[in-house]
């Protein structure tokens, strides 16, 4: 049997009246096949090159040669790429990175071709942007360009990964992380009614993300503890932040001043079922949305006595920083919170002035004291050698 030929077929940029288009030719059972693909200024040279590589890549399937099929940029992250990391990520996930991706690497690369895309090419966007965006946007999407070009390579449409070499150039400054101090904490309970002072509880003192509060159902309420295996976001209800497919339910405890005003408010619920929500909204059958009560109920009140800039990251940060400066066990305060330890001491606890203070002052005391010497583990010779050096021996 004869061998089929592999084919590659060619492409011209052609007059078609008045417009200039793309042209492929190609050979199908003995005869030459003609297909307009686009306008000229449609369509560039490396998307012109991909679907002339999608038309004949059928028919080199019994040729004795494999053709490595040919991927823009856009083309990839769009039916590979992406749907991939869609059965991989959790909504909270998806939404954050595929925007990213769409709205930043997308515009910046989409009609090249893929292995055409270099590292220089790929810094000199992180640098253009940083001046713009912060060090966690762009350090994600350095991430999301060294994960496409892993599967790339993985897939065999690139020989090797440009992008593992990359690194986040300085970017624009993050803003001051703040966190409230023992008496503003006191302050910002004391204004507050009973329903947004129990959500505002639960976060400082019980550690539990907004829309882990806004999930709670009161079937999963204990005398001292409350299971979150719920979380809302965006409107919509999801396990609570970890990884997809692991199981992120937790236990987390109520003091128990908290635990008597969630008793005191659930007594003003009209529905007290156990899958009842403990913050529902006026429809009784979903949750209250966090951004929707904190702009109507939390802020104007916490404005009134200075707290106008206190949010949800706020209370989460205050909660990990006033536990270590508490002395609670690192490990037991990052469980209540639901992350690990390396998060805990690198991200939310932030250590105060006052501890500061205290350190350097405990350091400076160690250094400067004065050494004691054990006399009774000293010889006799040794003590009046002291003696007469004019050291006190009492």
């Amino acid at each position: 049997m004869r061998r089929r030929r592999f084919l590659k077929g060619s492409l011209r940029a052609r007059k078609h009246g008045r417009q200039k288009i793309w042209l492929a030719q190609w050979w199908e059972d003995g005869s030459r096949r003609t297909k307009i693909l686009g306008r000229y200024s449609d369509i560039s040279k490396s998307e012109a090159e991909m679907m002339l590589s999608q038309i004949v890549q059928p028919l080199n399937k019994g040729a004795g040669k494999s053709q490595v099929p040919l991927f823009t940029f856009k083309h990839y992250v769009e039916n590979k790429f992406l749907p991939v990391c869609r059965r991989m990520w959790k909504e909270s996930t998806r939404t954050t990175s595929e925007s990213n991706i769409i709205r930043y690497l997308l515009p910046a690369f989409q009609k090249q071709r893929l292995e055409a895309i270099t590292r220089e090419q790929m810094q000199t966007f992180l640098e253009e942007i940083s001046g713009d965006l912060s060090a966690s946007v762009v350090g994600h999407l350095r991430w999301h360009l060294n994960a496409i070009f892993k599967m790339a390579q993985s897939d065999g449409i690139v020989s090797h990964n440009p992008a593992g070499a990359l690194y986040i150039p300085e970017c624009k400054p993050s803003p001051t992380k703040r966190v409230m101090s023992l008496h503003q904490v006191r302050t910002a309970l004391g204004v507050l009614d009973l329903r947004p002072r129990v959500i505002f509880r639960l976060a400082i003192f019980s550690g539990l993300r907004p829309g882990e509060i806004f999930a709670i159902r009161l079937g999963k309420i204990g005398d001292t503890s409350i299971t979150v295996d719920q979380r809302v976001y965006e409107g919509k209800l999801d396990s609570p932040k970890g990884r997809k497919g692991k199981d992120t339910t937790r236990v987390v405890g109520l003091t128990p001043t908290t635990a008597s005003e969630i008793e005191l408010w659930r007594s003003f619920l009209q529905n007290r079922e156990a899958d009842a929500y403990l913050f529902p909204s006026e429809t009784l059958v979903t949750p209250l949305r966090p951004d929707n009560l904190w702009k109507r109920e939390i802020q104007p009140r916490l404005e009134v006595v200075g707290l106008g800039w206190v949010n949800f990251q706020v209370l989460r940060r205050t909660n990990a920083s006033l536990s270590r400066k508490a002395n609670v066990d690192d490990k037991v305060s990052a469980d209540q919170r639901g992350h690990g330890l390396g998060v805990s001491m690198n991200v939310y606890a932030i250590s105060d002035l006052e501890q500061k203070v205290e350190a350097v002052t405990k350091l400076e005391a160690e250094v400067t004291r004065p050494e004691s010497v054990d006399f009774q583990r000293l010889e006799l010779p040794e003590i009046e050698s002291l003696e007469g050096s004019g050291k006190k021996t009492e």
